[in-house]
Protein backbone atom coordinates (compact mmCIF):
# COMPACT_ATOMS: atom_id res chain seq x y z
CA UNK A 1 0.00 0.00 0.00
CA UNK A 2 1.00 3.58 -0.66
CA UNK A 3 -0.05 6.99 0.65
CA UNK A 4 -0.55 10.16 -1.37
CA UNK A 5 -0.06 13.38 0.59
CA UNK A 6 -1.09 16.81 -0.70
CA UNK A 7 -0.14 20.02 1.06
CA UNK A 8 0.25 23.74 0.46
CA UNK A 9 2.00 26.67 2.07
CA UNK A 10 0.94 27.10 5.71
CA UNK A 11 -1.61 29.83 6.18
CA UNK A 12 -2.58 29.92 2.52
CA UNK A 13 -5.49 27.49 3.05
CA UNK A 14 -5.35 26.86 -0.69
CA UNK A 15 -5.75 23.08 -0.75
CA UNK A 16 -9.20 22.68 -2.30
CA UNK A 17 -11.18 19.71 -0.91
CA UNK A 18 -12.64 19.18 -4.39
CA UNK A 19 -9.12 18.78 -5.80
CA UNK A 20 -8.29 16.14 -3.19
CA UNK A 21 -11.51 14.23 -3.89
CA UNK A 22 -11.09 14.41 -7.65
CA UNK A 23 -7.55 13.06 -7.47
CA UNK A 24 -8.55 10.36 -5.01
CA UNK A 25 -11.32 9.24 -7.34
CA UNK A 26 -9.12 9.36 -10.44
CA UNK A 27 -6.47 7.23 -8.77
CA UNK A 28 -8.88 4.82 -7.07
CA UNK A 29 -7.69 5.80 -3.62
CA UNK A 30 -9.27 5.20 -0.23
CA UNK A 31 -11.00 7.74 1.98
CA UNK A 32 -9.19 11.06 2.36
CA UNK A 33 -7.96 12.11 5.81
CA UNK A 34 -7.44 15.81 6.50
CA UNK A 35 -4.28 16.35 8.56
CA UNK A 36 -4.94 20.10 8.63
CA UNK A 37 -8.11 21.57 7.10
CA UNK A 38 -7.49 23.16 3.67
CA UNK A 39 -3.72 22.71 4.12
CA UNK A 40 -2.76 19.02 4.20
CA UNK A 41 -4.58 15.80 3.33
CA UNK A 42 -3.73 12.19 2.52
CA UNK A 43 -5.36 9.08 1.12
CA UNK A 44 -4.23 5.46 0.64
CA UNK A 45 -3.42 3.99 -2.76
CA UNK A 46 -3.01 0.39 -3.93
CA UNK A 47 -0.12 1.32 -6.24
CA UNK A 48 1.94 4.26 -7.53
CA UNK A 49 -0.02 5.93 -10.36
CA UNK A 50 1.67 5.98 -13.76
CA UNK A 51 0.96 9.69 -14.18
CA UNK A 52 2.27 10.74 -10.78
CA UNK A 53 4.87 13.21 -12.09
CA UNK A 54 2.52 14.70 -14.65
CA UNK A 55 0.03 15.37 -11.85
CA UNK A 56 2.87 16.67 -9.68
CA UNK A 57 3.75 19.22 -12.38
CA UNK A 58 0.15 20.35 -12.66
CA UNK A 59 -0.20 20.76 -8.90
CA UNK A 60 3.06 22.69 -8.60
CA UNK A 61 1.57 25.33 -10.86
CA UNK A 62 -1.20 25.99 -8.33
CA UNK A 63 1.02 25.91 -5.22
CA UNK A 64 0.36 22.35 -4.08
CA UNK A 65 2.99 19.72 -3.20
CA UNK A 66 2.31 16.03 -3.87
CA UNK A 67 4.21 13.07 -2.43
CA UNK A 68 3.47 9.41 -3.03
CA UNK A 69 5.32 6.99 -0.75
CA UNK A 70 5.00 3.51 0.77
CA UNK A 71 2.59 3.48 3.71
CA UNK A 72 4.64 1.06 5.79
CA UNK A 73 7.41 2.56 7.89
CA UNK A 74 6.82 6.17 6.96
CA UNK A 75 6.93 7.39 10.57
CA UNK A 76 10.64 7.77 11.33
CA UNK A 77 12.69 7.53 14.52
CA UNK A 78 15.54 9.78 13.43
CA UNK A 79 15.76 13.20 11.81
CA UNK A 80 18.95 14.15 9.96
CA UNK A 81 18.84 17.76 8.84
CA UNK A 82 20.96 20.19 6.88
CA UNK A 83 21.10 23.71 8.36
CA UNK A 84 21.64 26.41 5.72
CA UNK A 85 18.49 27.17 3.69
CA UNK A 86 16.87 24.21 5.46
CA UNK A 87 16.61 24.72 9.22
CA UNK A 88 17.50 28.40 8.78
CA UNK A 89 16.42 30.67 5.94
CA UNK A 90 19.92 31.87 5.06
CA UNK A 91 23.37 30.57 4.06
CA UNK A 92 25.54 31.49 7.04
CA UNK A 93 28.72 31.97 4.99
CA UNK A 94 26.91 34.41 2.72
CA UNK A 95 25.86 36.48 5.71
CA UNK A 96 29.43 36.56 7.06
CA UNK A 97 30.64 37.55 3.61
CA UNK A 98 28.29 40.53 3.59
CA UNK A 99 29.94 41.73 6.79
CA UNK A 100 33.37 41.21 5.21
CA UNK A 101 32.43 43.18 2.10
CA UNK A 102 32.69 40.21 -0.26
CA UNK A 103 29.03 39.23 -0.29
CA UNK A 104 28.42 39.18 -4.04
CA UNK A 105 31.46 37.01 -4.79
CA UNK A 106 30.71 34.50 -2.04
CA UNK A 107 27.00 34.26 -2.89
CA UNK A 108 27.88 33.39 -6.47
CA UNK A 109 30.18 30.57 -5.36
CA UNK A 110 27.63 29.32 -2.82
CA UNK A 111 24.85 29.14 -5.42
CA UNK A 112 27.04 27.21 -7.85
CA UNK A 113 28.26 24.81 -5.16
CA UNK A 114 24.74 24.10 -3.87
CA UNK A 115 23.61 23.47 -7.44
CA UNK A 116 26.35 20.87 -7.87
CA UNK A 117 28.39 22.91 -10.36
CA UNK A 118 31.45 23.15 -8.08
CA UNK A 119 33.26 20.74 -5.76
CA UNK A 120 31.90 21.51 -2.29
CA UNK A 121 35.19 21.25 -0.41
CA UNK A 122 37.04 23.45 -2.88
CA UNK A 123 34.24 25.99 -2.94
CA UNK A 124 34.15 26.15 0.85
CA UNK A 125 37.91 26.64 1.07
CA UNK A 126 37.74 29.45 -1.49
CA UNK A 127 34.87 31.22 0.28
CA UNK A 128 36.34 30.94 3.77
CA UNK A 129 39.64 32.36 2.50
CA UNK A 130 37.75 35.53 1.56
CA UNK A 131 36.76 35.96 5.23
CA UNK A 132 40.37 36.22 6.45
CA UNK A 133 40.82 38.99 8.98
CA UNK A 134 37.15 39.30 9.89
CA UNK A 135 36.58 40.01 13.59
CA UNK A 136 35.16 36.81 15.15
CA UNK A 137 32.72 38.97 17.14
CA UNK A 138 30.89 39.45 13.83
CA UNK A 139 29.62 35.86 14.11
CA UNK A 140 27.50 36.75 17.12
CA UNK A 141 26.14 39.85 15.42
CA UNK A 142 25.22 37.85 12.32
CA UNK A 143 23.46 35.24 14.44
CA UNK A 144 21.48 37.91 16.26
CA UNK A 145 20.60 40.16 13.32
CA UNK A 146 20.71 38.12 10.12
CA UNK A 147 19.79 34.50 10.89
CA UNK A 148 16.13 33.45 11.03
CA UNK A 149 14.73 29.97 11.59
CA UNK A 150 12.86 28.20 8.81
CA UNK A 151 9.13 28.12 9.64
CA UNK A 152 7.99 24.80 11.07
CA UNK A 153 11.39 23.79 12.38
CA UNK A 154 10.49 23.94 16.05
CA UNK A 155 7.34 21.89 15.50
CA UNK A 156 9.22 19.33 13.41
CA UNK A 157 11.98 18.68 15.93
CA UNK A 158 9.73 18.88 18.99
CA UNK A 159 7.09 16.54 17.57
CA UNK A 160 9.53 13.91 16.37
CA UNK A 161 11.46 13.97 19.65
CA UNK A 162 8.22 13.81 21.65
CA UNK A 163 7.50 10.60 19.76
CA UNK A 164 10.87 9.05 20.56
CA UNK A 165 12.96 10.20 17.59
CA UNK A 166 16.59 11.37 17.66
CA UNK A 167 17.43 14.66 15.91
CA UNK A 168 20.84 15.48 14.41
CA UNK A 169 21.83 18.71 12.67
CA UNK A 170 24.63 18.04 10.17
CA UNK A 171 25.89 21.02 8.19
CA UNK A 172 28.58 21.99 5.73
CA UNK A 173 28.44 25.34 7.53
CA UNK A 174 30.05 26.21 10.83
CA UNK A 175 29.82 25.05 14.44
CA UNK A 176 29.45 28.64 15.64
CA UNK A 177 26.06 28.62 13.90
CA UNK A 178 24.95 25.00 14.34
CA UNK A 179 25.49 25.17 18.10
CA UNK A 180 23.01 28.07 18.43
CA UNK A 181 20.50 26.66 15.94
CA UNK A 182 20.63 23.17 17.47
CA UNK A 183 20.08 24.62 20.93
CA UNK A 184 17.20 26.85 19.85
CA UNK A 185 15.43 24.05 17.95
CA UNK A 186 16.13 21.23 20.42
CA UNK A 187 18.39 18.96 18.35
CA UNK A 188 20.17 16.15 20.19
CA UNK A 189 23.48 16.87 18.45
CA UNK A 190 25.10 18.98 15.77
CA UNK A 191 28.06 18.56 13.44
CA UNK A 192 29.69 21.15 11.19
CA UNK A 193 33.00 22.75 10.21
CA UNK A 194 35.00 24.85 12.65
CA UNK A 195 36.23 28.28 11.61
CA UNK A 196 39.80 28.83 12.81
CA UNK A 197 40.66 32.08 14.58
CA UNK A 198 43.81 33.79 15.76
CA UNK A 199 43.94 36.82 18.06
CA UNK A 200 40.20 37.32 17.70
CA UNK A 201 40.09 37.25 13.91
CA UNK A 202 39.24 34.62 11.31
CA UNK A 203 42.29 33.07 9.68
CA UNK A 204 40.49 32.25 6.45
CA UNK A 205 40.71 28.52 7.12
CA UNK A 206 38.61 25.74 8.65
CA UNK A 207 39.82 22.90 10.81
CA UNK A 208 40.31 19.79 8.64
CA UNK A 209 38.78 17.54 7.57
CA UNK A 210 36.04 19.50 5.83
CA UNK A 211 32.53 18.25 6.54
CA UNK A 212 30.94 17.91 3.11
CA UNK A 213 28.77 15.45 1.21
CA UNK A 214 30.59 12.29 2.33
CA UNK A 215 30.75 13.44 5.94
CA UNK A 216 26.95 13.74 5.98
CA UNK A 217 26.67 10.16 4.75
CA UNK A 218 29.13 9.09 7.45
CA UNK A 219 27.03 10.89 10.06
CA UNK A 220 24.02 8.90 8.86
CA UNK A 221 25.97 5.65 9.14
CA UNK A 222 27.51 6.45 12.53
CA UNK A 223 24.39 7.74 14.26
CA UNK A 224 22.12 4.94 13.03
CA UNK A 225 24.71 2.41 14.19
CA UNK A 226 24.85 4.01 17.64
CA UNK A 227 21.06 4.06 17.88
CA UNK A 228 20.77 0.51 16.59
CA UNK A 229 18.36 1.43 13.81
CA UNK A 230 18.33 0.96 10.06
CA UNK A 231 18.80 3.77 7.59
CA UNK A 232 15.22 3.18 6.47
CA UNK A 233 14.11 4.60 9.84
CA UNK A 234 15.65 8.01 9.03
CA UNK A 235 14.05 11.13 7.58
CA UNK A 236 16.70 13.38 6.04
CA UNK A 237 16.13 16.88 4.72
CA UNK A 238 18.28 19.26 2.72
CA UNK A 239 18.40 21.54 -0.30
CA UNK A 240 21.86 21.37 -1.85
CA UNK A 241 24.00 19.03 -3.92
CA UNK A 242 26.10 18.15 -0.86
CA UNK A 243 22.93 16.72 0.73
CA UNK A 244 22.20 14.22 -2.04
CA UNK A 245 24.24 11.42 -0.47
CA UNK A 246 22.30 11.40 2.78
CA UNK A 247 18.99 12.08 1.02
CA UNK A 248 19.43 9.02 -1.19
CA UNK A 249 20.44 6.77 1.71
CA UNK A 250 17.73 7.77 4.22
CA UNK A 251 14.41 5.97 4.31
CA UNK A 252 12.77 9.26 3.35
CA UNK A 253 14.99 11.94 1.82
CA UNK A 254 13.19 15.26 1.45
CA UNK A 255 14.40 17.92 -0.98
CA UNK A 256 13.07 21.07 0.71
CA UNK A 257 12.86 24.18 -1.50
CA UNK A 258 15.83 22.59 -3.23
CA UNK A 259 17.90 23.63 -6.20
CA UNK A 260 16.24 22.25 -9.39
CA UNK A 261 19.16 19.93 -10.15
CA UNK A 262 18.92 18.52 -6.62
CA UNK A 263 15.14 18.14 -6.55
CA UNK A 264 15.25 16.28 -9.87
CA UNK A 265 17.21 13.50 -8.17
CA UNK A 266 14.81 13.10 -5.24
CA UNK A 267 11.49 11.25 -5.03
CA UNK A 268 10.19 13.47 -2.21
CA UNK A 269 10.10 17.17 -3.04
CA UNK A 270 8.55 19.96 -0.97
CA UNK A 271 8.54 23.32 -2.73
CA UNK A 272 5.53 25.09 -1.17
CA UNK A 273 5.17 23.68 2.34
CA UNK A 274 7.48 24.52 5.24
CA UNK A 275 9.19 22.09 7.63
CA UNK A 276 5.85 20.95 9.06
CA UNK A 277 5.42 19.18 5.71
CA UNK A 278 7.83 16.55 7.03
CA UNK A 279 5.36 15.80 9.81
CA UNK A 280 2.41 15.54 7.45
CA UNK A 281 4.44 13.13 5.31
CA UNK A 282 4.76 10.88 8.38
CA UNK A 283 1.02 10.97 9.00
CA UNK A 284 1.00 13.45 11.87
CA UNK A 285 -2.03 15.75 12.00
CA UNK A 286 -1.62 19.39 12.98
CA UNK A 287 -3.31 18.59 16.28
CA UNK A 288 -0.47 16.13 17.01
CA UNK A 289 2.25 18.79 16.76
CA UNK A 290 4.34 19.50 19.84
CA UNK A 291 5.52 23.06 20.43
Amino acid sequence: MFVATLLCAPGSRSLDPALVENLRNAWGGGAAVWLNPDEAAEFPLPQVPDNRWQVWDDLQAIGVDLVVQPAQGRRKVMLLADMDSTMIEQECIDELAEEAGVGARVKEITARAMNGELDFEGALTERVALLEGLDEAVIGRVLDARITLMPGGRELVATMRANGAYAALVSGGFTAFTARVARDLGFDENRANTLLTEKGRLTGKVRPPILGRQAKVEALEQITALLGIGEDAVMAVGDGANDLGMLSRAGTGVALHAKPSVAAQCEVRVNHGDLTALLYLQGYAQTDFAS
